[in-house]
């Protein structure tokens, strides 16, 4: 595998242009507006093509090659992000207007170096650093801009860790301050399983920039109901909520996703009220640093038993549980991230439901285990039931366990939505090779 993979030849190098002289419609000509993302997963595919439909000219990079996004992108690359100077050289040859993070493993000085020379990082070089944190971005959500949160304590060593769970109480949950996907987070029950929580946070956290030894959140396990994602949309016309998602996970990954969520009208106006004051507060120190801050962000609630809403996490991106507006909306959130970050206006009306009175949408997502290729087939009598879909993400293998493909439904109420994506997951016939 080389450094640098192209799917076409070489667009012209271009330096960044400011978002007013933006040009749309031609990504081959002379001077189009020039996309980079760094990760190419399932998501970023679905923001290059609304991309690429509204005219734009988008490069894909990751760390290997034939990527989702890379596969419907104009060009390639293939690099480790979290080396400064590939990254570096990465910008200096793409000569991107925008730049768009879709992972955590990246070189985050170089995307502060970039937005100072007047690219545009999505949502912002400041933000996206922030929510790699957890430390940081739980500092700002509950003792800057005041959100509910389960108490909590941070931890630079193992003592430290034993002294903050004291205090949180047991139960807690011990993550690393800088991971994804559920990497290195365990439940504590008592004292004596607090130094294999360590260890597990050691292993599972964010290696790139963290030095030897990664600092960890204790929290106390809430009595929680269920969780919610917010769709908030950051755009030049200001900021809007898409209508609740439902969700289920199996160890930190998203399994299935529904919208709306059923809830109280209750519920309702403090997630939306929770999730756009997390937005605004960190869009303001992106404007503050004379950034942008467009773009769609995901905001992790927590509903507990006694029906209390809590601020858990933001991704500055696109959510996976957000796949189910595909189905769900007329603009799904890869939809409303491309209009976003290209300056366009996002509204009440960009953000609606897309469904009869009463319905519901579902998606599933289809993990895979084995180790080699993965193929699919019976896809016609998967998709026989109307009011399903079906995206196969075309990734080049799996080893373990990989989310290869992801099945969508509407239905008539929460149940029936989920049971139809559900059959759609159980008809195919996947064969790993």
């Amino acid at each position: 595998m080389t450094d640098s993979v192209n799917t076409v030849n070489d667009s012209p190098s271009v330096s960044p242009s400011s978002a007013a002289g933006r040009v749309l419609g031609t990504p081959l000509g002379a001077r189009p507006t020039r996309v980079l993302f760094l990760g190419s997963g399932e998501l970023g595919k679905e923001v290059t093509i609304e991309l690429m439909r509204l005219g734009a000219w988008v490069c894909a990079a990751d760390s290997y090659a034939g990527a989702p996004a890379q596969q419907v992108a104009h060009e390639a690359r293939v690099l480790d992000m979290a080396d400064t100077g590939k990254l570096r050289a990465l910008f200096d040859e793409v000569s991107p207007d925008i730049i768009v993070p879709e992972v955590e493993a990246i070189a985050t000085s170089e995307l502060a170096d970039a937005a100072a020379r007047g690219i545009q990082v999505v949502p912002s070089a400041e933000i996206a650093a922030i929510c790699m944190d957890r430390e940081r971005l739980r500092v700002i959500a509950h003792e800057e801009l005041g959100l509910p949160t389960t108490p909590y304590r941070f931890a630079g060593s193992l003592e430290e860790l034993r002294e903050g769970a004291g205090e949180v109480g047991y139960p807690c949950v011990v993550k690393p301050v800088m991971s994804s996907s559920g990497h290195g987070q365990s439940v504590v029950r008592g004292a004596d399983a607090i130094d294999a929580a360590w260890r597990e946070a050691q292993e599972g956290r964010r290696a790139a920039g963290e030095g030897d030894v990664s600092r960890v959140i204790v929290e106390a396990l809430a009595p929680l109901d269920y969780e919610l994602t917010v769709l908030t949309v950051s755009s030049s016309a200001g900021i809007v909520t898409c209508a609740p998602i439902g969700q289920r996970q199996e160890s930190g990954d998203y399994r299935e996703s529904w919208q709306p969520a059923a809830a109280s009208d209750a519920v309702l106006a403090e997630a939306g009220r929770i999730a756009r004051t997390a937005v605004e507060g960190l869009v303001a120190k992106a404007k503050a640093s004379g950034e942008t801050g467009w773009g769609v962000f995901g905001v992790e609630l927590f509903v507990l038993t006694d029906g209390s809403v809590l601020f858990n996490e933001v991704s500055p991106r696109p959510h996976d549980t957000g796949m189910v507006t595909m189905a769900s909306q007329r603009l799904s959130e890869f939809a409303l991230h491309a209009r976003a970050i290209l300056g366009l206006p996002v509204t009440e009306g960009h953000v609606a439901l897309a469904m009869p009175e009463g319905a519901v949408a579902a998606s599933h997502a289809i993990v895979v285990a084995g180790d080699g290729e993965a193929e699919f087939s019976g896809l016609g009598r998967a998709l026989a039931e109307p009011g399903t879909d079906l995206r196969v993400f075309a990734k080049p293998e799996v080893h373990g366990h990989r989310r290869m493909a992801v099945a969508l439904a509407i239905g008539d109420s929460e149940a029936d939505a989920r049971a139809r994506a559900g059959r759609v997951a159980d008809a195919l016939d996947i064969e790993v090779r």
